[in-house]
């Protein structure tokens, strides 16, 4: 079986190709046209898929949308008659592109890759539920997914059996976890669908108590598990801004404008919102174990990329195991998408999988899944991007010798921008286009985020740690979910171990957004980390993504070189292609190589 998953036209574009029982290939179509959060039909990422399957588009036996446009449409019309006339301005703007575009994705697809095969459409929150749940490895699973709004869903709550998805209980529009904290997003002045994950980490600056009982009236919790909004507060639903002046009256502040300095009281309500977020999670998900006394938990949607929230989810809630795909949001609805329709391939009129070849199926994907799933690079194309650049370079010949060579430039305070292998699928940089650097200083964190990431001095950065020492260092769930190699959890440092060994990721709250390191699934990042493990007795270094802020992460050589040369990344390492520039960093503070820091490890 050959397949296709696509997402597109209102976040993330994406594409996916399943071949058989192995996914071949997944991308986001901004990793290519350089636009962030692109979210136009995803013709390079499909281009990239079909040729890393060495496959023409109509060899594939189907291409799946992520979601059910007919219905969206229906949602959308609901929408404009309920709020008219004064929903006419945002209804008018948007008819075109449905009649023209949204509506006819067969149409697209014989336009842009001349396909004339089938075409298949899954509900949007299934979607969600299966990039979770088919790559999970359970045997069974509590399935939930927390969005904005898919078709008419923006929770559901399901559970996992088998081949068998189905989804048992939903909230529908507008009552929305995501559209509210979207809401409050914009309310802090940062952009909507872009920088909910600046508020997350905003929050921890924050006190919740003052706002509490007004985020209460925000939203009311029901005792069968689900929520409603207070919809006088919000405008998401007719306007194209999304809350009402009763927000800003209730919360007793103006809007915050972007880029304006951040006051104490935008701190505090970015962590009441945080705490609100959490609470009703946890609500819906202890009455959902009531109806499916499993042990496992899949989660998806964009609300699952909440990093805090989901370090707390084991501890909070009776559930003991954890999934959470590397993009659970809508990008990640196209792997989806595909791994659907490959559990049921009765849609395609092939016969249905039993029971023994489902188990295999779901164990074979589960254990052999990988987030390396972008485009390479030969030697060839970086030596070509490197000359046409004019750029002197040293090729190290032994692995070994790289990863020894750059952990010690590491360790000498250089920042190193790390462009290896295949690019990661997800919005995280997991070690393939990554920026590290030591964090034994605090100068370190600023340099980056100001003269690299050229981002808010705020921001924390991820801390990549070799798995088996993630106990010394975080309060992490006992049973570590798989998650965490993909910087999907955040949990506390201990007392004293972080602020000591690696202050430039330690949180304001003393927490960091991990990824946990196992060389099976990435051998010279791992050893590049241990290397610099031997030389201080510290198994963490600060992994970034490897862009600046307001472009995606870098795909080719030539974006890695772009990005090395307008920022102050030290040191570029292409494959074992090496370009350093012609500086020294000297910081106030100097990485040791002390028993003192070596007992621990």
């Amino acid at each position: 079986m050959k397949i296709l998953g696509i997402s597109c036209y209102y976040h993330d574009a994406a594409a996916c190709l399943i071949v058989d029982d192995t996914i071949v290939a997944a991308a986001a179509e901004e990793r290519f046209t350089r636009k962030k959060h692109d979210n136009n039909f995803p013709k390079q990422a499909i281009l990239y898929c079909l040729n890393e399957g060495k496959l023409a588009a109509n060899e594939l036996d189907a291409i799946v949308f992520y979601e059910k446009p007919i219905i969206k449409f229906d949602r959308v019309i609901h929408q404009h008659l309920q709020h008219f006339p004064k929903s006419y301005g945002v209804y008018q703007n948007s008819f075109g592109s449905w009649l023209n575009i949204k509506l006819k994705i067969s149409e697209v697809l014989k336009d842009e890759l001349n396909y004339y095969g089938k075409v298949f459409y899954l509900e949007h929150h299934l979607a969600h539920a299966a990039s979770a749940y088919y790559l999970s490895g359970f045997p069974e699973a509590t399935v939930m997914t927390l969005d904005g709004v898919g078709e008419w869903a923006t929770t559901t709550v399901g559970y996992g059996k088998g081949k068998k998805l189905t989804i048992d209980r939903e909230i529908k529009f507008p009552h929305s976890l995501g559209l509210l904290y979207s809401t409050m997003t914009a309310y802090l002045g940062f952009s909507v669908n872009d920088a909910e994950y600046k508020v997350m980490g905003l929050a921890a600056y924050g006190d919740p108590e003052p706002f509490k009982d007004k985020l209460d009236q925000l939203i009311t919790l029901h005792p069968d598990g689900s929520f409603s909004l207070n919809m006088e507060y919000f405008d998401f639903d007719w306007s194209d801004h999304m809350y009402s002046e009763k927000l800003e009256k209730l919360l007793g502040y103006p809007t915050r404008k972007p880029e304006s300095p951040m006051e104490r009281h935008y701190e505090n309500i970015a962590a009441s919102l945080q705490a609100k977020l959490e609470e009703i999670v946890f609500h819906i998900l202890n009455a959902e174990y009531k109806h499916h006394r499993t042990p496992h938990l899949c989660l998806a949607g964009g609300v699952a990329l909440n990093s805090v929230m989901n370090g707390k989810l084991l501890r909070s809630t009776p559930y003991k195991k954890l999934f959470i795909p590397p993009d659970p949001g809508d990008a990640g609805g196209a792997m989806g998408a595909a791994l659907y329709l490959r559990f049921h391939p009765e849609e395609l009129g092939l016969p249905r999988l039993n029971e023994k070849a489902s188990a295999q199926l779901h164990k074979k994907f589960s254990e052999e899944f990988t987030p390396f799933l972008g485009p390479s690079f030969s030697w060839y194309e970086i030596q070509t991007a490197l000359k046409e650049a004019g750029l002197k370079y040293e090729f190290v010949k032994s692995k070994r010798t790289l990863a020894k060579d750059i952990a010690k430039m590491v360790a000498d305070q250089q920042i190193i921008g790390w462009f290896q292998g295949r690019m990661e699928w997800g919005p995280r940089a997991l070690g393939s286009r990554s920026i590290l650097a030591s964090a034994a200083t605090v100068e370190m964190r600023d340099i980056i985020n100001e003269k690299v990431k050229h981002r808010e001095l705020f921001r924390p950065f991820a801390p990549v740690i070799l798995e088996k020492y993630t106990s010394t260092y975080f309060k992490s769930d006992r049973q570590l979910p798989k998650s965490a190699r993909y910087m999907l959890m955040v949990y506390p440092f201990k007392p004293k171990i972080g602020e000591r060994d690696v202050p430039a990721v330690v949180h304001v709250d003393g927490t960091g957004r991990l990824q946990t390191l196992h060389r099976d699934d990435n051998p010279l990042y791992y050893d590049l980390i241990d290397e610099y493990r031997k030389k201080t007795g510290v198994p963490v270094i600060i992994n970034t993504s490897f862009n600046i802020r307001g472009e995606p992460i870098v795909c080719t050589p030539r974006d890695a070189i772009n990005c090395f040369l307008h920022t102050d990344i030290d040191v570029l390492v292409l494959d074992q292609f090496v370009i350093r520039k012609k500086r020294k960093r000297v910081l106030s503070k100097k990485v040791k190589t002390t028993r003192s820091r070596r007992k621990h490890v």
